[in-house]
């Protein structure tokens, strides 16, 4: 694995900025700016406006006393996509537990709700800290090696309009993955590579809610599509990880009725599964397109 770069001081980084969210003063109700540099051609990512409504979920469960900050589980629904520019976060906190707390949270522009999530939060020890799990089944998937992967680009030869968010996000695809890029999808359904934020940011719980909706599509591996929206995304966030790129997968379950769904995995350097995700997406097959016979 090749060198990072130095990490951003806290508070400092792109993410960190592009998250921000400014309290009206009531611990409820939250003023954010949606940074056109996470975007998707013109609108911004959803695992970008996930982060971003955590940071206020979190805001708001502190405000009202209970310390529980990361987002152990969520599950947004997606309206319709905002635009960059002014909006706002509304909470409500649901339960004040001791072990985990819930709060709703809805992203709105223009008076019209966006993003509707339902948060768990609690409190995740950093990596040097956090005891082992008491068991687990799956073990980290292969990857080819770092360096031998390829970094994906904002605007790669014969793009549509411009992904920024990798120029945010350090996406680096298994070469074993790549059909789509030549014209050639495998037909497996699967994305496989690395990921890390690009200016250095070392993750945590709130950078793992992006990376869990950063890959393309995996239906790439299936057919060239073009846009597919996500209308329903469910992540668990199951420990800090430790420091390093974390091995990322993506893979497609089903493709039916015009709907997808996908499910993303992230490794961290020292093999813990720290972040999964199932996301229900739209999709259009291009007429005359013949779907790929499954391997087993």
């Amino acid at each position: 694995m090749s060198s990072q770069t130095v990490p951003s001081a806290p508070g400092q980084s792109e993410f960190d900025r592009a998250t921000t969210v400014r309290d009206r003063g009531d611990g409820a109700t939250f003023d954010v700016d949606v940074d056109s540099g996470w975007t998707v051609g013109p609108k911004p990512n959803g695992g970008y406006l996930l982060a971003t409504a955590a940071r206020a979920a979190g805001a708001a469960v502190v405000a009202a006393g209970s310390e529980h900050v990361h987002p152990l589980a969520a599950t947004a629904h997606y309206v319709r996509a905002p635009d960059a520019g002014p909006a706002e976060v509304t909470v409500e906190v649901l339960r004040l537990g001791r072990g985990a707390s819930q709060a709703r949270t809805t992203l709105s522009q223009g008076g019209e709700p966006c993003v509707d999530i339902v948060f768990t939060l609690g409190t995740l020890p950093p990596p040097d800290v956090a005891p082992e799990p008491w068991w687990t089944g799956p073990a980290p998937f292969d990857v080819a090696p770092y360096d031998e992967c390829m970094p994906l680009q904002a605007n790669p030869p014969g793009a549509e309009f411009t992904v920024s968010i990798m120029d945010r996000a350090d996406v680096r695809l298994d070469p074993a993955v790549l059909g789509f890029a030549l014209g050639q999808p495998s037909g497996r359904g699967e994305l496989r590579g690395w990921i890390s934020l690009a200016d250095g940011r070392l993750a945590d719980p709130l950078a793992l809610l992006f990376f869990l909706d950063a890959l393309p599509p995996a239906t790439f591996e299936l057919a060239r599509t073009g846009w597919v929206p996500t209308l329903s995304l469910t992540t668990y966030v199951r420990a800090w990880p430790a420091p390093g790129p974390l091995r990322v997968r993506q893979y497609v379950q089903s493709v039916d009725q015009n709907r997808i769904d996908e499910v993303c995995e992230l490794w961290d350097s020292a093999g813990r599964l720290v972040g999964q995700a199932t996301q229900l997406a739209g999709i259009r097959i291009p007429d005359g397109v013949e779907a790929p016979t499954p391997e087993r």
